[in-house]
Order: C-alpha cells, then sequence, then structure tokens
C-alpha cells in the first residue's frame, strides 16, 4: 500500500468517526492532509501518478494512458520527467486561483520529476489575451520588476526550490532572432490563433486586436521548446495557449508536451465569475491567516466541494464520506465549511496558524444560542428512550437510524447556562436510556435551556 493510501485510510476514519465540530479532531485531520504537500509519492507507479492527476484535471491531453506511458519512457531514457507551469507578472500578488495549476505541479514534484516554474517577465510585456473582451494595457519594464519581486516567496509553500527550477522567461526569449520567429511562423497558420471565441468576439465588435496578442502563445511556446518539457499545468483558459505549445515543439523537432488544464474557481463574492484580480474576488498568497479563513468562510455553500477538490489534498472517497455525512445529518455543513477553511490556510501558513484562525473565527462569529429561537419542537415525555424520543419527534425513522446518527457523533445533548454553551455527544448505548436519566447524569442540572440535537434537527427539553 502506497503512503498516500495510507494516509487517506487514516483520515477516512476521522472522517467517519471525528467529530468537526472539535478543535481535536480538525487539527488531527489537517495535521494528515497537510503531512502530503510534502509526502513522497515516488511510490506510486506511472499508472497510479497519472490517475492522481488525472482526478484533478479537467483536461488532459492526450490520456492518463499517454501520461503513464510519458512517465514511463522517461524512466527507460534514464531521465527525470519535467513538468512546468507558467505565470505571467501582471500583478504583484499571487492568488488562490493561481494555486489550483501549483498544486497539481507540486504533486509532480512530490513524485519525483523535475518542476519548472516560469515567470513570464517577457510575455508579461504582451500580455496574455485569454479571456479579454479588450487589449491588455502595457506593462513597462519598470512594472514587470516590482511585481515579480516577491513570487517566488509566494510560492515557496507549494514547492521545494532547493529541487525545483525557478526561471524568467526573458533570459532566453530576449536571445530569439527574427528568423527563428520567421522560421516557426511560417508553419502556423493564421487560422490557428484566430479559433479563439474570445479573439473572434473582439473581431466581430470592431474592437482592437494587435499582432503581438496573436503571436503571444507562440511566444509563450518558445518556454516549453527551451525546457524540453514532458507537460505543461495550466488553468482550462490556456488550453489554448498551451495547444499551441504542442505544435511549436513540433515545429522545432521535439515531442509535443503533454497538457493538464485545471479547473477555474469561481471568486470568493459567489457571482460565479472566476477568482481574479480584476474582480477583487481573490485570495491571495499573502493575506494573513485570519484573513484567509474568513474569506473562505464567505464564500457560497456550493462552493465547498470544488473548492475541496481544487485547493486541498483531499481525495474523492474522504469527500464522499464527509458528504454522505452532510446528508445524513451527522455533520453540518458549517463545520465542513470550517474545515475547508482550515486546509486552505493550513496550506499557506501552516496548522497551528490555521487552527488559531479557526479559534478567532468562532469566537468572533460562530456562536450560537439556541434558546432564542422561537420555532423548536418540545419534548414531552422525558421518560421515554432517547431511540423513542428522536423517532417521536420524527428525527429518524428507525432505531436503526438513530443508531447510524449516534456512530457518527451527531445525537447530542446541549446546556445553555449563564450565556455559556455545552454539548455532550451520546453514544450508540445511551441512546437506548431514557432522556430524563441522561439529562440528569450529562448535564448540570443548572436553571438554563436545555436541547437534543440529532445532526442538524433540535429539539427543547423541558428544564428538569
Amino acid at each position: 500500500m502506497s503512503r498516500l493510501s495510507q494516509s487517506v485510510d487514516r483520515a477516512s476514519d476521522l472522517l467517519r468517526s471525528g467529530d468537526l465540530a472539535t478543535d481535536d479532531t480538525v487539527r488531527e485531520l489537517l495535521a494528515e492532509t497537510a503531512s502530503r504537500r510534502t509526502m513522497d509519492y515516488s511510490d506510486l507507479s506511472p499508472a497510479e501518478q497519472a490517475t492522481l492527476i488525472a482526478d484533478r484535471s479537467q483536461q488532459l491531453q492526450p490520456s492518463a494512458e499517454a501520461l503513464a506511458e510519458r512517465i514511463t519512457n522517461a524512466e527507460k531514457e534514464g531521465r527525470r520527467f519535467i513538468a512546468k507551469f507558467g505565470i505571467d507578472p501582471t500583478g504583484a500578488e499571487v492568488h488562490l486561483g493561481h494555486a489550483v495549476p501549483m498544486l497539481i505541479l507540486s504533486r509532480f514534484q512530490r513524485m519525483g520529476h523535475q518542476v519548472v516554474f516560469i515567470v513570464g517577465d517577457m510575455t508579461a510585456k504582451i500580455g496574455d489575451p485569454s479571456g479579454r473582451s479588450d487589449e491588455r494595457p502595457a506593462l513597462t519594464d519598470e512594472d514587470i520588476a516590482r511585481n515579480l519581486v516577491t513570487y517566488r516567496e509566494q510560492v515557496t509553500p507549494f514547492f521545494d526550490f532547493t529541487r525545483a527550477d525557478f526561471k524568467h522567461n526573458g533570459d532566453w526569449l530576449r536571445d530569439i532572432s527574427l528568423p527563428q520567429i520567421i522560421e516557426i511562423t511560417a508553419q502556423i497558420p493564421a487560422s490557428m490563433p484566430l479559433q479563439r471565441e474570445d479573439f473572434r468576439k473582439r473581431l466581430e465588435a470592431g474592437q482592437g486586436l494587435s499582432l503581438a496578442e496573436l503571436m503571444y502563445s507562440v511566444v509563450m511556446a518558445l518556454d516549453s521548446v527551451e525546457t524540453g518539457c514532458d507537460l505543461e499545468v495550466g488553468g482550462i483558459d490556456q488550453f489554448l495557449n498551451m495547444q499551441m505549445c504542442r505544435k511549436v515543439m513540433d515545429i522545432c523537432g521535439q515531442t509535443s508536451e503533454l497538457v493538464v488544464a485545471t479547473s477555474l474557481i469561481e471568486g470568493t463574492d459567489g457571482t460565479g465569475a472566476k477568482m481574479s484580480k480584476s474582480k477583487s474576488n481573490y485570495v491571495p498568497l499573502t493575506a494573513p491567516p485570519g484573513e484567509i479563513f474568513g474569506k473562505i468562510m464567505s464564500v457560497p455553500d456550493r462552493l465547498v466541494e470544488p473548492y475541496f477538490r481544487a485547493l486541498s489534498e483531499w481525495r474523492d472517497a474522504e469527500l464522499a464520506i464527509a458528504n454522505e455525512r452532510v446528508q445524513a445529518g451527522s455533520l453540518h455543513p458549517m463545520d465542513l465549511k470550517k474545515t475547508l477553511a482550515g486546509e486552505v490556510t493550513a496550506a499557506i501558513h501552516g496548522v497551528d496558524a490555521a487552527m488559531t484562525a479557526r479559534e478567532e473565527f468562532v469566537a468572533r462569529f460562530s456562536k450560537r444560542t439556541f434558546a432564542e429561537a422561537g420555532d423548536l419542537p418540545e419534548i414531552g415525555d422525558l421518560d421515554q428512550t432517547i431511540t423513542e424520543t428522536v423517532r417521536a419527534l420524527g428525527f429518524a425513522k428507525s432505531n436503526g437510524d438513530v443508531r447510524r446518527v449516534a456512530q457518527q457523533n451527531g445525537l447530542r445533548l446541549v446546556a445553555e447556562v449563564d450565556g455559556e454553551q455545552t454539548q455532550v455527544t451520546l453514544t450508540a448505548d445511551e441512546a437506548r436510556e431514557p432522556l430524563a436519566t441522561m439529562v440528569k447524569d450529562k448535564l448540570s442540572g443548572q436553571p438554563g435551556a436545555y436541547f437534543l440535537k440529532v445532526g442538524r434537527k433540535l429539539a427543547r427539553i423541558p428544564s428538569p
């Protein structure tokens, strides 16, 4: 069994039986999943490596099987498989949207492959036209130099640069001659860049489209030629650019790279727009732990699973367990969301900082008073067993349903006394005891408000 499989088994056990409302369980889970960010994946077979990458890719061209074969061939040739990612310093901040393909690239490093991180100080002078409705304002050399000063520091949480390459593409693009450009572009049909929908829309609207923008993907492709890479990672909005990289590598007599395109994550504003600096709906990697945690907590609930898939090391099996518990009512969606916020914060700042951010968030925003709820059902017969009470309330259909909720830590007694809330988790065996007995044994007996909590459902218990 691989190291990753063992980690998934341990985390799955926590997710099945642990209480994600408690700090101890969340810390243990974060520590387990955070360990994967530095875990040695070299014990995975080429096929397992390809599957791991494919599982978080929107497009893998030509296929996962081709990726496994390319990895195998690199081993047979006695060389390292090379994977690259490029980013243009059009702004001073790297954000979580950029982190999605970077996470994929970081997994290649943990598999033992050579990772090349390229900052496009030269391509930034053109500006990536992908998805733009107008021409990008030109950046000066001073703008670019100022923006890229801290890029390496910002992305360091994802890479070990003692083993990965960090390069500026100006180091080789400044030496490209006009005859070389003509030789390459003479073999590229003009229709190829004009296939882009964003270009067509701009032309149809009578808006500007410069020759430099048409050349962007060709210039970007020269990064792949320079590095001789086996694979490139980028967002799905870069898919056509990466197609050009394949074409230019072929023109230059190299084996075309494979392409991994990742999904674009939505921004924090809930409008459906992708995360971007221009929309001000992004989370910068430079943000302090509390800000990252809070911004993740602000996203719509529908983004929790996509964010887990894009920004965490959770595998599908773990997400399935969490979703099953949410559906069963034994895991509150808010507790799952706080776990997500912890995952993302821990990726940048570490587990300790993530837990501190969690504690601060709970202290500020998550304190709830059930006594203020006026529409709760009230339990009439405290002499019934808790299982009988739950069924009488309509919170479960069978004794087996009650037992399952209890086994997943979703059956609780709650006391609110003098403004303080205490929750006591009940076992499946305790659910067979009379409610009055459990209230007496488990709660303080002081004047206050008492409740029975079954998953996300709540009923009021008359004060003893």
